[in-house]
């Protein structure tokens, strides 16, 4: 049992190193955010009309920019910066961006996914070391 966690676990370390893991992670949770604070009822939301939709379109267009890069690596710069707009955005039509705190969670993990870079692999010294 031991052996396969331990299995799962570097499968899941390499895993991690090779995507912006961290960056979809907080650019997920931003999104959340903001729709979890843009839920209300569904009569709300269409006597209001656009501007009840729009917390939902931005919280799951942030949410997909976090997943699309896990995915594909490649898109990372693509989805960084569309999810960090998508988080300023959200200040004006859901709530003040999540009461700020899923703006904040947006623009941070748009910008780690656009910082990120793969990680090098290990020199050989250090791989029979570790």
């Amino acid at each position: 049992m031991l052996s396969r966690a331990k299995t799962a676990y570097r499968w899941f370390r390499a895993f991690r190193r090779t995507r912006p893991f961290w960056g979809g992670v907080w650019l997920v949770a931003g999104g959340w955010t903001v729709l979890k604070f843009s839920l209300s009822s569904l009569q709300l939301i269409v006597s209001t009309g656009f501007g009840g939709v729009a917390g939902y379109l931005v919280g799951g267009g942030m949410i997909l920019c976090g997943l699309v890069p896990i995915a594909l690596p490649a898109q990372r710069y693509t989805f960084g910066l569309i999810g960090a707009v998508l988080a300023v955005v959200s200040l004006v039509v859901s709530n003040l961006g999540g009461f700020l705190l899923g703006m904040v969670l947006g623009i941070l993990g748009g910008s780690m996914m656009v910082g990120w870079g793969a990680k090098r692999p290990r020199r050989a010294r250090e791989a029979v070391e570790g």
